[in-house]
């Protein structure tokens, strides 16, 4: 086991990936084979392997459930959380989700900056305006919020996932920022020559 500070910024030994539970092995494997890396994120986890599992099947639950809320759109809502919260890692990671689904080398950097900015469906706005407020002042979330979300189409289960997405990331970001975890570099170079294609 090695501390790698490139990871997180805590005394903790995280074990080489042929130190891991078998299906773990498997899961990091898999996770280089279709990403290229392994994100830090799981990294990060390895110390615990149970907590690593769970994460992993949380994140894949909440991140591909199929309901009418897109790839996209889930990643738009991580990016606008993490954008609140500042969340380096997460604004890294997800920027570059973002640059991948839309084919828009440029959306996830707006998107960081200032989505009310960005012509936006009626509904990716109003997804984006409940996933700020649940972020910033979620002690004032009311009827009237999961309303305008009703008014724009969102169903009762879609409206679940917009807060479930939302919440996930406030969590996620809390940690990444706790740790001082840092995101892969290769996330800043991926996607960004779509436009060109």
């Amino acid at each position: 086991m090695s501390k790698d500070k490139n990871i997180i910024d805590l005394e903790i030994e995280l074990p080489s990936s042929d130190q891991l539970p078998e299906g773990l092995q498997k899961y990091f494997a898999l996770c280089k084979e279709k990403l290229g890396m392994i994100p830090n994120v799981l990294k990060a986890f390895s110390h615990e392997p149970n907590q690593l599992e769970f994460f992993s099947k949380i994140y894949n639950a909440i991140m591909f459930a199929e309901t009418g809320l897109s790839p996209l759109e889930r990643e738009m809502i991580a990016v606008v959380v993490s954008s609140k919260n500042h969340c380096f890692y997460c604004l890294t990671a997800h920027g570059q989700a973002v640059r991948q689904y839309s084919k828009d080398p440029i959306l996830g950097e707006k998107l960081v900056m200032n989505y009310k900015s960005i012509e936006l469906s009626p509904r990716q706005t109003k997804m984006l305006e409940f996933a700020e407020k649940l972020t910033l002042n979620p002690a004032d979330i009311d009827n009237t919020d999961r309303k305008a979300l009703r008014d724009v189409g969102f169903s009762e289960k879609e409206i679940w996932d917009i807060s479930l997405v939302a919440s996930f990331y406030n969590m996620t970001n809390r940690l990444a920022s706790a740790t001082d975890m840092q995101p892969n570099v290769e996330y800043h170079f991926k996607d960004r020559d779509r436009a060109d294609k």
